[in-house]
């Protein structure tokens, strides 16, 4: 199988035009898949196969769904100042705790991406948030703008919403089912590792301003932290848990559940505006929603072209040694365009060649690697994000301090798929 022949061809028009529009003409990561698509379509000599790129279209639609409610729920919730009390209250309790208190931030920058699936959420809700406080504490500027970046993306991997994990098990039929424990085996320990490199030694040294440290942590306390104010979360981890647990009781998909929790927040007690803050949040994640339709676009035309099955074929036929190699190096660098990209275009081929292996792990170890592209120039979602959080108009400045935690993900999401018999052996 060499690039000289039809499929191979149409490879290079495909990522050829994606590439272009993307860096070249800096058209959006959704609208560069479209013409990539039909691109390739053209090439091909499909014409232009409207009926196909519907289908794509609407191939990530349960994604999709669960993005905007997802970050409906996340908005609702950051509306009735659950998230600022949360906060101010953890580095009140663990100021003079630095260990805990680095791991407990670390947590809290991960939660939105948790519930959202998407990294740049994370960043500028309660990124946004506990940056200006890690500086008061004693955090250089550029390490607190790494560790954002990095807690962002951890926890766009981690549970209970993973989108490039979505789209791999979607690529190969597989459910979205029991990437829980393995999800959580990816990303906790490098959290935990992430936090003692960049957030515990500025607070050990406790070169704070105690004034402007009490000063915003009053700005961040502008609701008292009651237990209705909990109600939605509770409501949420109730229906999640239930659907998982006791399906025929709770008979709920995520998105419905996100609705539902984040109508509990109208008995908080706290006032907020329910049609702005559902526009905010669907603003907020169009971006993140036309990536995965231009993704559906472009899988299917792959499919119809027969690019898709060039890609497997081609990364079958790779060594062992070169597999690992090419997993964690070229899924970041195809992920500076999109993280979600890099996991359809790469990360389909790669768990099909990993097929002797646990597919639950070994795609979630590939979604991992996935993640790293938010940090790659030139798109960097999380990294130029972060760099704005804290005011830095050069965000390589940030990016310098995530080489190594970057490195580290990238080698542990190695080390998962060669032992991923071990952990499937022990998890399930």
């Amino acid at each position: 199988m060499t690039l000289f022949w039809p499929e191979g061809f149409y490879t290079i028009i495909m990522v050829g035009t994606f590439a272009f529009g993307a860096f070249f003409l800096k058209l959006p990561i959704a609208i560069s898949m479209v013409l990539a698509a039909i691109a390739g379509s053209i090439v091909a000599g499909e014409g232009l196969p409207l009926r196909h790129l519907v289908e794509g279209t609407f191939g990530y639609l349960d994604t999709i769904l669960i993005i905007a409610t997802a970050m409906i729920f996340m908005k609702v919730i950051e509306k009735t100042g659950l998230l600022e009390a949360i906060a101010a209250y953890m580095i009140r309790k663990f100021k003079n705790h630095p260990l805990l208190l680095s791991f407990g931030i670390m947590v809290l920058i991960m939660i939105p991406g948790m519930i959202t699936g998407s990294s740049t959420a994370a960043v500028l809700t309660t990124g946004a948030l506990v940056a200006p406080v890690l500086i008061k504490l004693g955090v250089q500027v550029h390490k607190t703008a790494a560790a954002v970046a990095m807690g962002a993306i951890y926890g766009m991997i981690a549970p209970p919403i993973n989108i490039p994990a979505m789209i791999i098990g979607g690529g190969i039929d597989m459910p979205y089912v029991g990437f829980s424990v393995p999800l959580l085996i990816c990303t906790i320990p490098l959290a935990a590792v992430t936090s003692l490199l960049l957030i515990y030694p500025g607070l050990k040294n406790k070169a704070r301003d105690q004034r402007a440290l009490e000063d915003e942590l009053r700005k961040m306390e502008r609701v008292n932290m009651t237990p209705r104010l909990f109600l939605p979360v509770v409501g949420l981890v109730i229906l999640l848990g239930g659907s998982s647990l006791f399906p025929s009781v709770f008979p709920f998909g995520m998105p419905l559940s996100f609705l539902m929790a984040s109508s509990l927040a109208f008995f908080t007690g706290k006032s907020w505006k329910p049609v702005a803050t559902v526009t905010e949040a669907i603003n907020d994640s169009l971006p993140v929603m036309g990536i995965l339709m231009g993704v559906g676009m472009f899988i299917q035309i792959m499919t119809l072209t027969g690019v898709r099955g060039f890609v497997v074929v081609s990364a079958l036929s790779l060594p062992a040694w070169l597999l690992y190699v090419g997993i964690a190096t070229s899924m970041p660098l195809f992920g500076a365009v999109s993280a979600f990209g890099s996991a359809s275009v790469l990360g389909v081929p790669f768990l099909l060649a990993l097929l002797g292996k646990n597919e639950i792990i070994a795609g979630s170890a590939l979604s991992l690697i996935a993640g790293l592209g938010d940090l790659m120039p030139p798109t960097a979602l999380a990294g130029i994000f972060a760099a704005q959080v804290v005011g830095e108009t050069n965000y390589f400045k940030v990016l310098r301090f995530c080489v190594f935690p970057a490195i580290l993900t990238a080698l542990w999401g190695i080390i998962i798929i060669l032992g991923a018999s071990i952990i499937s052996s022990i998890v399930y």
